[in-house]
């Protein structure tokens, strides 16, 4: 409340103006403190002096510049019920109390510090006081220090100007004595071996021996010099032919030579065979362990050696043939461009010599640090000799070797499928030998297709190592394109998948009416193999393959749609030849039937053939086999007798009979026309048309193949009555049995029906057997 009666009275309220200068002084400071919140970034209502929140002109706000005390009183009594106005008042008390503290506090610390103020400014005016005397002190003494060096340098002139000239002549009579000493002192550096000493005092004296040559005295050391210089460039000569020494100490001998002022054309030749026969020399031991006799080193360990032994080298000779002969200009340059291409190209051959010995093992880890270390210890000659080109001949030969290695992945992957089958293949034949049941075709398939996955990816492993970041040559344009697009993904993996089609058409193509020795389960295991690869394999392996090796190559790449159509290729004609093969074994079966019977002698028959009960039991096996790999298929609607029905193979003839009749009163019917007229209108078979993947399509293709055989060989026989007989009984056995395979029942009773119409044809004396006797025939065998 205290606070509340300290603000204006009533007669000023928050909507009055004062006037006057007096009332603009606090709006124009209002405005600058405001213009200062704006380039601070402050907020817009900040920046013109106003708080953010509240309306400054409210006279009820508190912390507001037009707060009006009555009026906020006012507030207070009508909006505020007593409890509430009592707890204003006591919290504006304790906000008071709590202000007058800190104004108290506040006021004390200000007056502490401008106590200490005082003290300090007071203290500072001593010690100025202080500090002005010393310094009138000090100028004082300066000024007396200047005056008597001045006359101290007015006294010494004459004695400077005489102690200079002194000095000037000492100076001569020292390099005078040097000279004078130097045949002396040249003859003791050569006979203690400090050669490059003697070439620098050579050096220091030389200038002025060749200006004052003309004086008889200076002639004569020169002529001594020259004798010394001859004998010491006469031993340096013979330490540098002698070739003991290391690079560094025969570059220093031809560096002092050349100081000398011997020809710099000469000792570069001279320079460059003794490196020729050090380098030859590494050259030599490299090709002595690739010798028949001792065995040939670690390919890491070899490529260390050349790299620290010959590359070593070559640099050292490179960087100090550049160091001596910088002078000779683009002619020096070229010859240790072509003395390093020379050199280099030996030693890429050895190299390469030694790669082409890593053909076995998968595991390219080994060989691709080699290749690694071998690029990088090319790097230092590389840069140094630009123009030989041996960081460019050192990249082919990496990429030459990343090429054979894929050829080598493709020929294991081929290796590992041609494998796979052989062991399916023993598998196949090694129960059947020893007389239990075979392996299941579906375990067998599984196999095989995850060994291949396998090695697939363990192909793509190995070679993803040429790839590898910390490779040095990974980033090379080749690596980066053409060896993921063309080499892996082309050449490697669509290169393999087909292969393995290729392979397995190529049973398809083998010798022999039986389909040659190629089990016929294999083929439908191969069939079914290819047809996964077209359905999922394929694709999984290509998606694998680009995100392991991301391309950036634009060059074309075989679509995934292209391959998959041929591998469905490659499985329809898989299936189709396991089709003939199954059906020539069973048509084999068939045709001997026929052709080794005497069917115009034979007896009265009173049960079924053993090579029809084959037939079925073959046929059988054959539907349980394709059933472990293949779906079912789809069939048409059953007849439901169908595994009832009398067989009515014999009913042409009986038409015949019934039909021949109407014609005896005006000419004799011809039977074989009959039975031609008949074809015509009866629906035409196709023996070899398409087969589909599934069980049903494949029986009834060997089916058709089967009972096409077994017409062809009844019409090539002459029947008896009983023979005929016979022929009626076995159709009516194979149609109980048959029918259920085939993706049509009328198929098998049309093709049984042709087959008993073309014995009748064939009888003499075609009488058929009781449908019910047949029945009984049948049921018993």
């Amino acid at each position: 409340m205290a606070a509340a009666a300290a603000g204006p009275g009533p007669g000023s309220g928050p909507g009055d103006s004062p006037e006057g200068p007096e009332a603009e002084a606090p709006e124009r400071r209002r405005k600058a403190h405001g213009m200062l919140k704006l380039y601070y970034g402050l907020s817009e209502g900040e920046a013109a002096g106003r708080p953010a929140g509240p309306d400054p002109l409210d006279p009820t706000d508190l912390n507001g510049a037009h707060f009006d005390p009555e009026v906020y009183l006012d507030k207070l009594r009508r909006e505020c019920p007593l409890a509430q106005l009592m707890d204003s008042e006591t919290d504006m008390v304790r906000q008071i109390r709590a202000l007058d503290s800190d104004m108290q506090t506040l006021v004390y610390e200000n007056y502490n510090k401008f106590i200490s103020a005082t003290d300090t400014i007071r203290k500072m005016k001593n010690d100025f006081r202080k500090m002005e005397d010393e310094m009138d002190r000090l100028a004082t003494n300066m000024a007396v220090i200047t005056d008597f060096s001045a006359r101290i340098s007015a006294t010494l002139q004459d004695r400077h100007e005489r102690i200079t000239k002194l000095a000037g002549v000492h100076a001569l009579l020292r390099k005078l004595q040097f000279l004078f000493e130097l045949p002396s002192r040249l003859t003791k550096c050569v006979e203690l071996g400090a050669y490059g000493q003697a070439v620098r005092y050579q050096g220091r004296a030389r200038a002025v021996l060749q200006q004052y040559q003309h004086l008889p005295s200076f002639r004569a050391i020169q002529d001594d010099c020259q004798v010394i210089t001859a004998r010491l460039a006469q031993q340096l000569r013979q330490r540098f032919r002698e070739g003991g020494s290391g690079a560094p100490e025969q570059a220093e001998c031809v560096e002092l030579l050349l100081a000398l002022g011997e020809p710099a054309e000469e000792l570069c030749e001279e320079f460059l065979a003794h490196a020729r026969g050090r380098l030859e020399e590494e050259l030599r031991s490299l090709e002595a362990e690739l010798g028949p006799s001792p065995p040939a080193p670690d390919v890491l360990e070899f490529t260390d050696r050349g790299g620290s032994g010959f590359v070593g080298g070559l640099c050292q000779v490179a960087a100090a043939y550049q160091e001596l002969f910088a002078a000779q200009g683009p002619a020096g340059a070229e010859r240790l461009a072509a003395f390093a291409r020379e050199l280099g190209g030996r030693y890429f051959a050895l190299v390469e010599r030694r790669l082409a010995q890593e053909q076995g093992g998968g595991d390219n880890s080994l060989l691709v640090r080699a290749l690694d270390r071998f690029h990088r210890r090319l790097r230092a000659p590389g840069a140094l000799l630009a123009a030989a080109g041996l960081a460019e001949a050192a990249t082919e030969i990496v990429e030459r070797v990343a090429r054979e290695r894929l050829g080598h992945h493709l020929q294991g992957l081929r290796a590992a499928f041609l494998g796979c089958l052989t062991d399916v293949r023993q598998a196949l034949a090694a129960p059947r030998l020893a007389g239990k049941e075979g392996p299941g075709l579906a375990e067998l398939l599984a196999n095989v297709a995850s060994s291949i996955l396998s090695h697939i990816k363990a192909s793509l492993a190995a070679v993803h190592l040429f790839t590898a970041k910390e490779v040095s040559f990974s980033n090379k344009p080749y690596f980066r394109g053409e060896f993921c697009s063309q080499g892996v993904r082309e050449g490697l993996i669509v290169g393999f998948i087909r292969s393995m089609c290729q392979t397995a058409q190529s049973f398809c193509d083998s010798p022999g009416e039986k389909g040659g020795a190629t089990p016929p389960a294999l083929l439908l295991l191969l069939s079914r193999l290819c047809l996964d690869y077209e359905t999922a394999t394929i694709s999984y392996v290509l998606t694998l393959t680009d995100e392991q090796f991301l391309v950036q190559d634009q060059s074309p790449v075989t679509p995934v749609s292209t391959l998959c159509a041929e591998a469905r290729e490659t499985a329809r004609r898989l299936l189709t030849h396991y089709v003939k093969v199954q059906g020539l074994v069973i048509s084999q079966m068939l045709r001997k039937s026929v052709e080794t019977r005497d069917w115009l002698s034979t007896l009265e028959p009173r049960n079924v053939r053993a090579v029809m009960k084959r037939v079925v039991e073959d046929t059988t096996a054959i539907d349980v086999q394709v059933g472990l790999l293949y779906e079912e298929g789809v069939r048409k609607a059953q007849s439901s007798d169908s595994s009832k029905r009398t067989f009515s193979v014999y009913s042409s003839s009986r038409q015949q009979g019934r039909y021949a009749p109407s014609y005896t009163p005006s000419a004799p019917m011809d039977t074989n026309l009959l039975s031609n007229i008949q074809k015509l209108f009866s629906e035409r078979i196709d023996v070899f048309s398409p087969v589909e993947f599934n069980k049903v399509s494949v029986l009834t293709g060997i089916i058709k193949i089967s009972l096409k055989t077994l017409l062809e060989c009844v019409r090539l026989r002459t029947f008896g009555r009983f023979g005929l007989q016979q022929v009626q009984v076995d159709c009516h056995f194979l149609q109980l049995y048959l029918w259920r395979f085939v993706a049509d029942e009328e198929l098998v009773h049309l093709l049984l029906d042709e087959v008993v119409a073309s014995a009748a044809l064939r009888c003499p004396d075609p009488v058929p057997m009781e449908p019910s006797v047949v029945e009984v025939i049948c049921e018993r065998g």
